[in-house]
């Protein structure tokens, strides 16, 4: 995607990416997520002859919705799309103009997007893929699903559950060509490939790394620590196991190990 204008404006509070992509210069255009802040991406459409058309929305969450309406304000011509369980779990809030599902495509120039549906951290999250007609390989906006070096938590407002999120990223994002470059909504970008090698979650499930057996305690509550990595914001991401055998993706900050 040589020719593809990607240009990223990081959220300095929530580390969270709101994104402007085109096929080139002076060309159609649209944003993916509008946590802000946006003012820099403003700039960029007018400063590279771009015609935003679109806000295609990844999830509910507020910071990445949060500037919906200064992108709105510039072009209010813009059609701000989300899933439906999406905008459902955003009620009155939700600043949609109208619904982009699994499985649907919108062409922008020589580029296409297809709306992955990746459940897990929200029930309506949608993946972004990107590519360009001819070429082998694209970029996939995973959201809130997968970052580099980490995954998404199962915690947070209108989460599925833990199966969703391995089955999101392992039989849905992992199953896209190695070259695929990740823009994740928080933080810096990765390809498929190196998440498939260096992602320690991804590793485990893999099958190369074992999973850890360490008590711990989680929200208060008896666990396992089955791995604690990295996660975007500097800090961890856990997965535990409960007693009942069942699988969780928590904040480290939320775990207690016993030693």
């Amino acid at each position: 995607m040589a020719s593809v204008i990607v240009e990223r404006s990081l959220h300095p509070q929530f580390v969270s990416n709101t994104f402007l992509v085109a096929d080139g210069d002076g060309g159609p255009a649209f944003f993916v997520d509008a946590g802000g802040p946006v003012a820099p991406l403003i700039e960029a459409a007018d400063r590279l002859g771009l015609t935003p058309t679109h806000v295609l929305l990844t999830h509910h969450h507020y910071d990445h919705v949060c500037e919906v309406d200064r992108l709105l304000a510039r072009w209010p011509g813009l059609e701000v799309l989300i899933s439906e369980r999406e905008h459902e779990l955003l009620g009155e809030a939700s600043p949609a103009t109208g619904r982009i599902e699994p499985g649907d495509r919108l062409r922008f120039g020589a580029l296409e997007a297809r709306a992955l549906h990746t459940p897990g951290h929200t029930a309506g999250m949608l993946s972004l893929l990107v590519t360009e007609a001819g070429a082998q390989a694209g970029a996939v906006f995973t959201g809130d699903t997968l970052f580099k070096s980490s995954v998404g938590g199962v915690r947070a407002s209108g989460h599925t559950t833990y199966a969703d999120l391995r089955h999101s990223i392992m039989d849905t994002l992992m199953g896209l060509p190695p070259p695929t470059v990740v823009h994740p909504g928080h933080a810096d970008s990765t390809t498929v490939a190196r998440e498939w090698e260096d992602n320690a979650f991804i590793r485990v499930w893999r099958g190369l790394d074992p999973e850890g057996a360490e008590p711990c305690t989680a929200f208060g509550e008896p666990a396992t620590l089955v791995l604690l990595g990295a996660d975007y914001d500097g800090g961890t991401k856990a997965w535990v196991r409960w007693p009942d055998g069942s699988d969780d993706i928590v904040p480290g900050s939320k775990v207690e190990r016993a030693g």
